[in-house]
């Protein structure tokens, strides 16, 4: 008698919902919060955003914090791929994302 070979792909384990809903809202609250901090400190320092042209500086940094804010807001629509990600950023997201919040406030 022929036996089937076990099945050999290994299944993630599943994430419970409390800690998928914690790990995905404390994460985007973090990156929001980091978003918004790199737009404040990556903004010209003369009044409007046209006259970022006028100094190399301000244009640089400007250039600079676009494309790192991109990079976030890109991130945060790219889920994390497994259960220990999301349990990492329920854990870590308790601290990290009120931090995030004080410090957008403090340098707002």
């Amino acid at each position: 008698m022929a036996e089937h070979p076990p099945d050999a792909s290994v299944k993630p384990p599943a994430v419970p919902a409390p800690i998928r809903i914690v790990g995905l809202v404390l994460r985007a609250v973090f990156l929001c919060t980091l978003v918004v901090v790199v737009i404040r400190v990556s903004a010209p320092q003369s009044e409007t955003i046209w006259s970022a042209y006028e100094t190399p500086g301000d244009l640089v940094r400007l250039i600079i914090g676009a494309a790192v804010a991109i990079g976030m807001l890109v991130q945060l629509f790219r889920p994390p791929k497994d259960a220990q990600a999301y349990r990492t950023w329920a854990y870590l997201g308790i601290i990290l994302a009120p931090l995030a919040v004080v410090v957008a406030v403090a340098a707002w």
